[in-house]
């Protein structure tokens, strides 16, 4: 997703633009500072190559990603097809996105075979692709393993991507804080596929949080499917099951579509709303503030880009700017920022549509 003016996001420093959102990715990588010793160079350090926006040597980036049949997943695409081409020195090849493993598998080994330099996956299913991501690897191709983990981190040489937990544990302690002078507060929470991990993962960091507020009870929670269909039909449920309540957490602003669609049907507006991952039209219905939407939980798209720039990185036998070591790290996890009507203006250029 781009955005159509400058914004603050534009005028953020090269490393946060390159790792994530304006509050922050985890920052990565590599390499000496400008101020260095003689000492230092002495000891190596001048041997730290940073990339950098210079053309350099050329690299070309096999990428390999589910079908992009959801508002996330096709900001993830945009914003990887966006990232490459603005280097010179990058070709991608680009296979095209499918939910079925053994496409994928089948599309990854296709560029195995073309020998690309390195290898960017974000799997329909991290288990069913860790083989091949341990094929490429033992062929000499590194891999940037895109959020869906692999079940080996042989099968990688370097993974980036969410924070599940984070984002529930966030969007508990935003409800927390908004909800703690209240007595006997209840929430409700309209989660996603209970046979995904991720959702596990952000329920957890959600009931963790409420821990710290003993006025307030998680009082329902119905699981959706990230549909908008399955939003209508299950949000419809906790309303009707549940007569009052005082904030919802949604995990998901697609799903969040059809959940809103249910709470306007039933003429409910008496507590607040929380979304997750950071939808545009989400972010635009926080600016307006005329509604229950009071917030979304970031899991930033722009983890598509960082790939690229690690993919980029890698291929060129280089490091990145912002820390001390060589190499890049093995793991990089995004920050999960909460996005209110101060803040979102900060936000808005990453917005996915």
């Amino acid at each position: 997703m781009s955005a159509e003016k400058p914004t603050p996001l534009a005028r953020t420093s090269r490393r946060n633009l390159l790792f994530g959102t304006a509050a922050g990715a985890a920052l990565l990588a590599t390499g000496c500072t400008s101020n260095e010793s003689n000492d230092d160079k002495a000891s190596g350090a001048e041997q730290a190559q940073i990339a950098d926006d210079k053309p350099g040597k050329k690299v070309t980036i096999g990428y390999a990603g589910p079908q992009a049949d959801h508002g996330w997943l096709k900001a993830i695409d945009t914003q990887a097809k966006s990232r490459a081409k603005k280097y010179e020195d990058v070709t991608m090849e680009v296979t095209e996105g499918s939910n079925d493993n053994a496409t994928q598998v089948g599309q990854v080994e296709t560029l195995i075979n073309k020998k690309v330099d390195v290898l960017v996956v974000l799997p329909a299913d991290g288990k069913a692709l860790t083989q091949v991501g341990l094929k490429a690897m033992r062929a000499g191709i590194p891999v940037v393993n895109l959020d869906r983990i692999f079940s080996s981190p042989q099968a990688y040489r370097c993974w980036v991507g969410g924070d599940n937990y984070g984002m529930g544990l966030n969007a508990g302690h935003y409800i927390g804080e908004q909800l703690k002078d209240k007595k006997n507060a209840r929430v409700v929470e309209l989660s996603g596929p209970d046979n995904l991990e991720l959702t596990k993962q952000r329920t957890d960091g959600f009931d963790d949080a409420l821990k710290n507020y003993p006025n307030i009870k998680k009082v329902a929670r119905q699981a959706a499917d990230f549909t908008v269909e399955s939003g209508q039909s299950k949000m419809s449920q906790l309303l009707r099951a549940e007569s009052e309540f005082d904030a919802l957490w949604n995990h998901d602003d697609d799903q969040g579509v059809g959940a809103e669609r249910a709470i306007e049907q039933a003429g409910r507006d008496e507590f607040m709303m929380v979304g997750g991952a950071g939808s545009k039209r989400v972010m635009e219905a926080i600016k307006k503030d005329e509604g229950v939407i009071k917030a979304t939980v970031l899991y930033p798209p722009t983890m598509a880009a960082s790939a690229i720039d690690l993919a980029r990185a890698l291929g060129q036998g280089k490091g990145i700017g912002g820390l001390s070591e060589f190499e890049i790290p093995a793991q990089i996890t995004l920050y999960s920022a909460v996005v209110t009507k101060e803040n979102v203006d900060q936000y808005l250029p990453i917005g996915f549509t």
